[in-house]
């Protein structure tokens, strides 16, 4: 069957795309467009042509099967530019996600008409390289420098009003949007046709507001490259002729589709799409999920509370009295009014989110809900405590998961009824925020609790990553063994402030040490000392000594860096220097990168060790757990990707 097909509704022409499941834009979606422009040019009885998609979505990029082979004919740009020429106007109608290639193809159109609900855009910064088929020469033309820059460097979609307002679509179709699209070109062909964009004119900023825009997005972007490459492709379009700004892009594209940073982004993208849906549950149903409570309304508790209401489903919160459930339901109203007050919610809609929130005391309110998330305090006790309250009063078949982070789920889960229903649900705070979810089946999950809880992992959005059952699991394992190596290297003479300053220039957004004081150097400490008391032999760690001084981080005013009150900005502490006295060697003279590439090479050698034994599936799932949990650089692949050659 055509991937394309042609229709005629009168006078005006249809050409229906059907390429499932995202009607991507591979050779045969290619040519049969290149093909519908000569038939309906030569066709007297059209006027006009709707190009409209079957489907959940309009063309929503490239196909990705053809990632990292060379271009075949007919190529995209040639085959906007043949759209954008055709003799009779073309009139994109779309709906879900016009993206990258699918929005260009829209740009090709004299007209775009869209539903309230879909959202164009151009991603391709994020996959490493910059628009190749006239996305960075053709949006400026529609919507302006400054609106193309912020677009195209950060690759965020517009929905379809802000889409309307901003000039990059020329309406919003209400009803169905093949009669709305239809109805719309016959409208259009009664009156003079606009220009095609290529055509249109494009006001140049000053020299200042470039420089100001550069400055932006080396900032935001962290080292990645195509950010900047594409803010230089919309700066040619701006300054030169149609043509030689698109050979400029074209080149560009090309230049940046081999590079390090590509292989790494699109190693990322396809290890994103595969993660929530692994094959070895693909035959596996989940349990529904229409209500879910959470134990426990603190930072945690009510961070995922927020992401299930984010998600639509009611919740209800469980407190050990009346106090605490205030102060869980103000925690989560707080969630909730800081998206009012950073214009993501209306108080219309933070209002419907809180109400969608039920906070009680009574166990018993559990008796008919399909999951329960525990997340009360990092204490064995505590935990097994609530899950025998569970085992009484929830029905046999509802999911019952702990929010653990170190505690061995086996442990926890000891006497309960139905063992085959417990799972370990590892949110990453602030948890509705966060897009890491480690989920940590028991040997006595089945299959279907496993389904269950990557259908929730897809319903909040997240990135759900399996682990096996390890101290630390994937995530924290790995951020203690880059821990121990940073203090590593401080024994060795290297200055806590170059290891840090090593891993910002890397694209962390804050070095080990940083990171440590604004998490809390106690934390760690605490989980030490509970191994201790067990009889475990747990080195003495340098940040054992500071908290032991009472240096625990920020909150106390000091940590590896002392603060000033008020004052968030890390400064070299003469204090700590003092209490490291003997422990640490001369400073040494280490490069930055070579300090960097020592802890990437502990990250992936810890990694390989978690791979060795089995507690992950593969490398592409520890370097999603870096990247979304503990914000390794996208741009680089995550450890494993990046040490590839090293372990």
């Amino acid at each position: 069957m055509s991937v394309v097909t042609i229709a005629r509704i009168g006078e005006i022409a249809t050409v229906t795309v059907d390429n499932p499941p995202v009607n991507a834009l591979g050779l045969a979606l290619r040519q049969g467009l290149w093909d519908a422009v000569a038939e309906l040019d030569a066709d007297p009885s059209v006027r006009a042509v709707v190009l409209v998609c079957a489907g959940r979505t309009f063309i929503a990029g490239a196909d990705v099967t053809e990632f990292g082979k060379p271009p075949v004919e007919p190529h995209l740009p040639d085959l906007v530019a043949r759209i954008e020429a055709a003799e009779k106007p073309w009139v994109a109608a779309i709906h879900g996600s016009a993206l990258g290639g699918g929005f260009e193809i829209a740009l090709g159109c004299r007209f775009r008409v869209a539903l309230a609900d879909a959202q164009i855009g151009l991603p391709e910064v994020t996959l490493g390289i910059i628009p190749g088929a006239g996305g960075t020469v053709r949006t400026p033309r529609l919507c302006g420098v400054a609106k193309a820059v912020e677009m195209a460097t950060t690759g965020k979609p517009l929905r379809a009003p802000k889409a309307l307002a901003a000039g990059l679509i020329d309406a919003v179709i209400q009803g169905d949007l093949l009669e709305g699209a239809v109805a719309f070109a016959r409208a259009a062909i009664e009156q003079p046709l606009p220009l095609p964009v290529s055509a249109r004119p494009i006001e140049t900023p000053d020299a200042a507001f470039w420089l100001d825009a550069e400055k932006a997005v080396a900032k935001s972007a962290k080292g990645a490259a195509a950010p900047a490459r594409v803010l230089a492709s919309i700066r040619k379009a701006a300054e030169a002729p149609f043509a030689d700004a698109m050979n400029f892009e074209r080149k560009t594209f090309m230049e940046l589709r081999g590079t390090e940073q590509a292989a790494a982004l699109r190693t990322v993208f396809f290890a994103e799409r595969a993660a929530s849906r692994p094959a070895a549950l693909r035959d596996v149903a989940a349990l529904p999920l229409k209500k879910i409570a959470v134990i426990g309304g603190g930072t945690m508790g009510a961070g995922i509370i927020s992401a299930i209401r984010d998600a639509g489903l009611p919740v209800i919160l469980i407190e050990r009295d009346d106090d605490a459930v205030a102060r869980g339901l103000a925690n989560v109203a707080n969630v909730f009014e800081g998206g009012v007050k950073r214009g993501k919610l209306t108080e219309a809609q933070a209002q419907a989110l809180r109400d969608g929130v039920t906070g009680t005391t009574d166990y018993e309110a559990l008796a008919d809900v399909d999951m329960v998330i525990e997340a009360v305090f990092e204490e064995i006790g505590v935990k097994r405590a609530v899950f025998a309250q569970l085992g009484a009063v929830c029905r046999a078949d509802a999911v019952l998961a702990t929010n653990t982070s170190y505690l061995d789920p086996r442990e926890i889960a000891e006497a309960l009824p139905n063992p085959d229903r417990f799972i370990s649900l590892h949110f990453f705070s602030p948890a509705n925020v966060m897009k890491l979810l480690e989920i940590v089946p028991t040997p006595d999950t089945s299959p279907e609790t496993l389904a269950t809880g990557f259908a929730l992992g897809r319903l909040l959005k997240k990135i759900p990553v399996q682990s096996g059952i390890c101290d630390g699991f994937i995530g924290n394992r790995i951020l203690k063994r880059y821990r121990a190596a940073a203090e590593g290297l401080l024994r060795r003479g290297v200055p806590i402030a170059r290891i840090d300053a090593a891993m910002r220039g890397y694209g962390l957004a804050m070095g080990p040490f940083e990171a440590q004081d604004l998490g809390g150097l106690d934390i760690a400490f605490l989980q030490r000392e509970g191994a201790r008391a067990k009889g475990q032999d747990v080195p003495e760690t340098l940040g054992d000594i500071l908290v032991r001084a009472g240096r625990k981080g920020q909150k106390t005013g000091g940590g590896w860096y002392d603060y000033v009150a008020g004052d968030r900005r890390p400064q070299v502490s003469a204090v700590v220097a003092e209490l490291l006295r003997g422990q640490v060697a001369p400073e040494t003279g280490m490069t930055e990168d070579e300090i960097a590439a020592v802890l990437v090479g502990e990250m992936a050698a810890e990694g390989q060790a978690i791979l060795d034994e089995g507690i992950a599936a593969s490398p592409a799932d520890i370097d999603l757990v870096k990247i979304h949990g503990y914000g390794f650089p996208r741009w680089r692949g995550g450890p494993m990707f990046a040490s590839r050659s090293r372990i």
